[in-house]
């Protein structure tokens, strides 16, 4: 519920952003883009066989970007941007049956405001880097793996996004691009396979097209 709360209060303050800016400048770009979201395998500090390792799925994803170029010049250009991205099915597997361990599956929110630096800007075909830092939410299913109450919690943490791509212009202000973005997010709190860790990489892999006006 909180997810879905936190979803529509982004899309409202990109959406008022859009309306604010100047109108039809091609300073502004709207898109989104779908891909996977993939997590390394964590091993449980301690953990005996079977289950000494967690091994998460690659979930479906989509992500939604707002960006603001505030400098533009031939070589390079410089922009501001909200990224958000949802990870809406992530499948876990870890213990076994009898040996629960795990929650079946948990869900991804991220929202970074960051700053992008493109090459070529004013070209057909134009790479990029963005960096940039918000929050997570990460949220568990209630019922673990191969049975039982899940007595791990959901959770908000700081987020720093580090991000690269590629834009290609397709037509007109349309264009396509090819993104890599690492969420780097507080980990999963897994009470029943501790990890040892305090942080975990996500890396969302995705395609997409957006809008210049």
């Amino acid at each position: 519920m909180l997810v879905k709360r936190l979803g529509v209060a982004v899309v409202m303050v990109v959406t008022m952003l859009v309306a604010s800016a100047v109108a039809q400048d091609g300073k502004n770009e709207l898109g989104g883009a779908l891909g996977r979201t993939f997590i390394s395998n964590q091993g449980i500090t301690g953990g005996t066989a079977p289950h000494t390792i967690i091994a998460f799925g690659n979930g479906l994803s989509f992500d939604v970007e707002y960006a603001r170029r505030l400098w533009v010049a031939p070589i390079y250009s410089i922009a501001g941007e909200v990224v958000m991205m949802y990870n809406k099915d992530e499948d876990i597997n870890g213990g076994s049956y009898g040996f629960a361990v795990v929650p079946a599956q948990l869900s991804q929110l991220f929202v970074t405001p960051a700053v992008r630096f493109n090459l070529f800007p004013t070209t057909a075909v134009s790479p990029w880097v963005s960096v940039g830092g918000g929050f997570g939410h990460i949220s568990q299913s209630s019922q673990l793996l191969y049975g039982g109450t899940n007595p791990g919690s959901s959770g908000t943490s700081g987020v720093l996004e580090g991000g690269l791509g590629l834009d290609v212009k397709v037509w007109r202000q349309l264009s396509i691009r090819g993104e890599v973005r690492d969420f780097w997010s507080g980990a999963v709190d897994f009470p029943l396979a501790p990890t040892g860790k305090s942080r975990q990489h996500n890396f969302f892999v995705g395609g997409g097209a957006f809008w210049r006006f």
